[in-house]
């Protein structure tokens, strides 16, 4: 059994995911913002721990993150706003890193974003700011002490999960439902040994286990 904190734990995957880790036997702990967030929380099988990414220090967080074996990091800003990308994707991520550090938690999993992410959509500033946001959280996090795993999957869907994906450092954009994503950050914590790598992320047809495998 592995005790897992994921940060962002309300979040869309971060529920799916908290839910696959308990079923399996895990103890996931779910930090989320909101106090009306802890009971849907409790209902996937994770213990709600309460407080705001932008707020705490290291410290504090390193606080709730001690005692675990694995921390996922989940959360973004989801288009909030310049400000709010750097404070929670930005910010936050390195926060999280130091604290697992300071907490003596050696394996970090980050949720990323694909490089080719919407390239051919019209440009704003708003989401331009999040890629490079984003590219800089993962070189903070792969330049850390850490035993880091940086998933970066294409456009998430709410479609139900297949089980089947494709994924390696370097492959075709696509999309790729929130369920894979969740399974895959699962078959992660369950194969420690997968680690200091970067991999891209999109439905397939590989089962999820023999991509972590090979």
């Amino acid at each position: 059994m592995a005790k897992v904190f994921i940060v962002g734990g309300a979040g869309k995957i971060a529920i799916r995911l908290s839910k696959i880790l308990a079923e399996r036997g895990h103890a996931p702990s779910a930090l989320h913002r909101k106090p009306e967030q802890a009971a849907t929380i409790t209902a996937q099988g994770a213990a709600p721990v309460l407080g705001d990414l932008t707020k705490l220090t290291v410290d504090e967080l390193a606080g709730k993150i001690a005692g675990s074996d694995v921390v996922v990091f989940s959360a973004g800003a989801g288009g909030a706003g310049l400000e709010v990308t750097n404070a929670i994707d930005g910010k936050g991520l390195e926060l999280a890193v130091d604290a697992a550090q300071k907490a003596g938690v050696k394996r970090f999993l980050l949720v990323s974003v694909f490089p080719d992410a919407l390239r051919d959509d019209e440009r704003n500033a708003g989401f331009e700011n999040y890629i490079r946001v984003k590219k800089q959280s993962d070189v903070y996090l792969a330049a850390s002490a850490l035993d880091w795993v940086i998933v970066r999957p294409g456009t998430l869907t709410d479609d139900t999960g297949t089980g089947l994906i494709s994924a390696g450092a370097a492959i075709p954009y696509g999309e790729v439902t929130r369920d894979d994503v969740a399974a895959f950050l699962a078959e992660l914590v369950d194969h420690p040994a997968t680690n200091t790598v970067i991999l891209e992320l999109t439905s397939g047809s590989t089962p999820i286990q023999a991509v972590i495998l090979r």
